[in-house]
């Protein structure tokens, strides 16, 4: 059953890769040469070994995924299926951070804690259709809404609504879905 489930998330992740990348041209090309889809597939091994109880092996498998791919995602993380990390290079999702479906992840982002907060949330939920631009910085126990997107090098430190634009360092709210 989770082999199924494992192959399944596979699949959502490359056709939404092959929808969202305009760079792409087939299945079998994201398969062989997307770092995204290949961090993903060590994320899924190693989350299905987390909650097997197999905690070692799933740091193993993920710090292997992390070496091989560059990105790094901490397998007691939850990420939906139907994901594009695109150019990933430099990503890094922490422990208790949650990503929704139709989430397109560019280079560079963290998804990580503050280094302050204790206890069972500490990183980020970032919600179905929502797009983090290169180098952005999403820190702490806060969410980003429904098809928000977080421009290249936001640093962002509270939540971002529905549909809304967040840039800068610090962040601000540019447009509301209102505005839209």
């Amino acid at each position: 059953m989770d082999g199924f489930i494992l192959f399944k998330s596979l699949k959502k992740d490359v056709e939404f890769t092959l929808k969202s990348d305009p760079a792409s041209r087939n299945k079998f090309e994201i398969l062989l040469t997307y770092s995204g889809v290949h961090a993903l597939m060590f994320y899924r091994f190693s989350h299905f070994l987390q909650r097997h109880k197999l905690k070692l092996f799933a740091r193993i498998i993920s710090q292997l995924g992390r070496l091989l791919t560059g990105i790094e995602i901490h397998p007691s993380a939850k990420i939906s299926a139907g994901i594009l990390i695109d150019h990933g290079m430099g990503v890094v999702i922490g422990e208790t951070a949650v990503v929704e479906e139709n989430v397109i992840i560019y280079h560079g982002v963290t998804l990580g804690g503050t280094g302050k907060d204790r206890g069972e949330k500490r990183h980020p939920t970032v919600k179905k259709g929502a797009i983090i631009g290169s180098g952005a910085k999403i820190l702490g126990n806060i969410t980003v809404g429904e098809n928000a997107k977080i421009g290249a090098n936001a640093v962002v430190l509270c939540d971002v609504p529905n549909g809304a634009t967040a840039v800068g360092c610090p962040c601000k709210i540019i447009k509301t879905k209102k505005e839209i």
